[in-house]
């Protein structure tokens, strides 16, 4: 979408950005308030590491998927068109 000699692109790039930086923010969002609570019981030994390593796995899944919605921007503009 960004390599075009067509100007006409130029909003859509804006928008596209726009959207990555609140993906961005949300996904860091995600991962200090995780850590945040996350941190403090397995630092004191009261997180099983079995049970924190599958939520720091499940937290990379959620933060990957959120930023895989981005795929999609502009589908929905060629379908009508």
């Amino acid at each position: 979408m960004l390599v075009r000699e067509d100007l006409r692109v130029v909003p859509d790039a804006i928008r596209l950005a726009d959207r990555t930086l609140r993906v961005i923010r949300g996904n860091l969002a995600w991962a200090f308030g995780y850590n945040v609570a996350a941190i403090p019981p397995a630092a004191l030994g009261l997180l099983n590491p079995l049970i924190a390593g599958a939520a720091m796995s499940l937290s990379s899944v959620l933060v990957v998927s959120n930023s895989l919605r981005l795929r999609d921007f502009g589908r929905a503009d060629r379908r009508a068109a």
